[in-house]
């Protein structure tokens, strides 16, 4: 069973959120409200009607309310143009209540029901009399939400080691979990400050690449273990993932040479393993290649 949905994206997010079109016709590019769990939002559409498997969205898809006019557009500009203002107000309130936070971004909900403040902060921060003083000030309904790093970076934007605006603020739609253990597979420095991001946490790229070097990892010779080639016996000294080469130390000849070689593919139900190197220029030659445990 399908059914009819459009693709709706908030603010700067990335992540792209199904609402049913109830009828109305939306192409790319158009503006659109809806109604969502924060109440009335103003949003951009992205994928414009189609039909999906029922099984591809959550159910129940909440309905798109109509298109966006040039009112709707005037208010976003004049929520938008309001914020500076809330977040020089919010900073000097946080000064007087002398609290440990550090106000991130202030965002006015499309129809003004609510403001939102997102700050950061090393630990658990009583902000309750903060609320009242905001809400005395701003006469409405006020919700100080704590963000983290990741977060943090997410909402402002910046450029990473790489030299590319940040992934998160860019194309990710959610963050994934990423450990140590994927940047000593990819064979990358263990130095925290050369694998971490301007959030200060590891580089949501490492995650990007681990599904190959996870599959290839298990498809190659481990290293240590003993290679029969043409030119004798020798030992598995580095694997190239990237490359699909393998270097073998090979000890019929003196002194102990090391050999390249090109991984074609390797039978993990057969220890026979055919490889296929390169010529003078090339250098092509076929190297049957035996492993055997220690």
């Amino acid at each position: 069973m399908s059914v009819t949905i459009v693709g709706i994206k908030f603010k700067n997010s990335c992540k792209v959120y199904y609402f049913s079109p109830e009828n109305i016709s939306f192409s790319e590019g158009d503006a659109a409200i809806v109604e969502t769990a924060r109440g009335t939002e103003y949003g951009e559409v992205v994928l414009s009607n189609r039909e999906v498997d029922d099984k591809d969205v959550v159910q129940p898809l909440k309905p798109v309310l109509r298109k966006a006019t040039d009112a709707d557009k005037k208010q976003v500009e004049k929520n938008l143009a309001m914020r500076p203002e809330a977040i020089r107000i919010a900073n000097e309130k946080i000064e007087k209540h002398n609290l440990n936070m550090k106000l991130v971004d202030v965002e006015y909900t499309f129809d003004r029901q609510k403001i939102i403040f997102y700050f950061t902060a090393a630990g658990r921060v009583d902000f309750r009399d903060l609320v009242k003083d905001l809400a005395g000030v701003f006469r409405n309904r006020i919700e100080l939400r704590q963000i983290y790093e990741r977060d943090d970076a997410k909402m402002r934007g910046a450029l990473a080691p790489c030299g590319r605006p940040c992934c998160c603020n860019t194309c990710l739609p959610d963050f994934a979990k990423v450990s140590i253990k994927m940047a000593k597979l990819q064979g990358l420095s263990l130095n925290p400050t050369k694998i971490s991001g301007v959030c200060g946490r590891l580089m949501c790229c490492l995650k990007f690449e681990n599904d190959y070097y996870a599959e290839m990892y298990k498809k190659m010779p481990k290293v240590g273990s003993r290679a029969k080639t043409p030119d004798g016996e020798g030992v598995v000294e580095s694997n190239d993932i990237l490359k699909q080469q393998v270097k073998t130390a090979v000890s019929t000849s003196k002194p102990m040479t090391l050999k390249t070689c090109r991984h074609a593919c390797i039978n993990r139900w057969n220890p026979t393993i055919l490889r296929t190197t390169r010529s003078s220029k090339n250098l092509k030659i076929d190297i049957n290649i035996s492993f055997l445990e220690y």
